[in-house]
């Protein structure tokens, strides 16, 4: 008998990754977001959905242009259905921006990918002495935990891997899938009925041996993920991971490129409850040939994506229960280098916010002219993560405890944006 997996996988192929990640430590955080099954599955719950924009975008090109300078580039701005102007490449997002709201001035020090996605994602720099969890891990314990009736993972990641949990533990990792559904990274093929159980049996000796002479929480906590992998396969919600099972024309209105599917698939997870999703549409470092990127691939992949995704969640009534958040690790230099690219650039760049309860149709913050200095409040990583906190639900002011006991703020020093509250 074949049970719903991601993509059409039957049982027995699912089983047969479990099986061979078995004995790797990446199946540990391979399947750590199994324990985030403790959830309760309502028709009000929230939900946040992370475009993340792998890179670096030149937001100066897309949500704040700056036509009067020389460093404006060739795109011209548009109005919008909201109270500001974007890019003229973006004219179906332009229609439901009444919706999303702009951030356009966050600033930070980190124009260095990996430190600023790791600070985008966590709300804190890097530190060698301890691992800060994404806000996806969070939101998978705050509010994954309290949905009795979920049983698929409570933070899956659409396309990209956002990192450990860190002191959040193995419980709240994210779960990787592609645009498709299907599990990132899995060699599932060679394995018959007889070796998986066999290898099943192995593993469940290794681990009681090791729970039996008390080696830590690990084992146990690997015993119980594992327990729950295996329930997870007869989980009638398997099937919100089957995006081709969708119409063909709400698949085309997405678009069929990774990025659309992906939206696509964060739709339908959120529908049956998962209470963040990430999104990532990488490729957006852009150090040459900006403009005829832009125009030819990014923002008509971002334009349908964004717009049906607005669109689908208000016609299903879930856009006010539905946090989105479109953002990458930082913005892109003001001035245009000599190759018509732009470079890292931290220091003023824009997020966009929207769904949830939040106000839409605003212009937050700004920057100068020539968008090299902001010229009204700076904000931090922190103080988007503590506006999504505050519009699903979770007090701001949550602490956790790291491995060696040190008390941890959830959004660091983050307040939520009060012009969107």
């Amino acid at each position: 008998m074949s049970i719903p997996t991601p993509n059409g996988m039957n049982r027995r192929h699912f089983m047969r990754h479990l099986a061979t990640s078995a004995a790797t430590v990446p199946a540990l955080q391979f399947l750590s977001h199994l324990e985030a099954n403790e959830a309760k599955v309502r028709s009000n719950q929230k939900s946040c959905i992370l475009m993340w924009m792998g890179g670096g975008p030149p937001t100066i090109d897309i949500w704040d242009l700056k036509p009067n300078s020389t460093n404006g580039g060739e795109f011209k701005p548009i109005s919008t259905a909201g109270d500001f102007q974007i890019t003229e490449a973006l004219p179906e997002t332009a229609k439901i921006m009444d919706n999303l709201s702009i951030v356009r001035s966050m600033s930070t020090r980190e124009a260095d990918h990996n430190r600023g996605r790791y600070y985008l994602h966590t709300s804190y720099v890097p530190n060698p002495t301890v691992i800060h969890p994404p806000f996806g891990s969070v939101v998978s314990k705050e509010l994954g935990e309290n949905r009795k009736d979920l049983t698929i993972p409570a933070f899956v990641a659409v396309g990209g891997s956002p990192g450990s949990p860190g002191y959040l533990g193995m419980s709240n990792s994210p779960f990787a899938v592609d645009s498709n559904g299907r599990i990132r990274n899995a060699n599932m093929e060679g394995l018959n009925p007889q070796q998986m159980a066999s290898r099943l049996s192995m593993l469940k000796a290794v681990e009681t041996q090791f729970i039996d002479s008390n080696r830590g929480q690990m084992p146990k906590d690997h015993q119980a993920i594992y327990r729950k992998a295996l329930s997870l396969l007869y989980s009638d919600q398997m099937t919100a991971f089957e995006v081709s099972q969708e119409p063909p024309e709400v698949q085309e209105a997405y678009g069929q490129n990774n990025f659309g599917r992906g939206l696509l698939l964060a739709r339908r997870l959120a529908e049956c409850g998962v209470p963040f999703i990430e999104v990532d549409m990488g490729g957006w470092d852009l150090h040459q040939n900006v403009f005829t990127t832009l125009r030819d691939r990014h923002l008509p992949t971002v334009d349908k994506a964004m717009s049906a995704l607005v669109n689908d969640l208000k016609d299903r009534g879930m856009l006010d229960n539905t946090v989105l958040v479109w953002m990458g690790e930082f913005g892109r230099t003001p001035r245009i280098n000599q190759n018509t690219g732009r470079d890292h650039w931290a220091r003023s760049w824009s997020v966009v916010i929207g769904g949830g309860g939040l106000k839409g149709g605003i212009a937050v913050g700004a920057t100068d002219n020539d968008g090299i200095e902001v010229i009204d409040k700076a904000y931090q990583p922190g103080d988007i993560w503590a506006t999504v906190a505050h519009a699903l639900g979770i007090p701001v002011n949550t602490q956790y405890r790291s491995a060696n006991g040190r008390p941890m703020k959830m959004v660091n020093a983050g307040e939520p944006i009060a012009d969107l509250i």
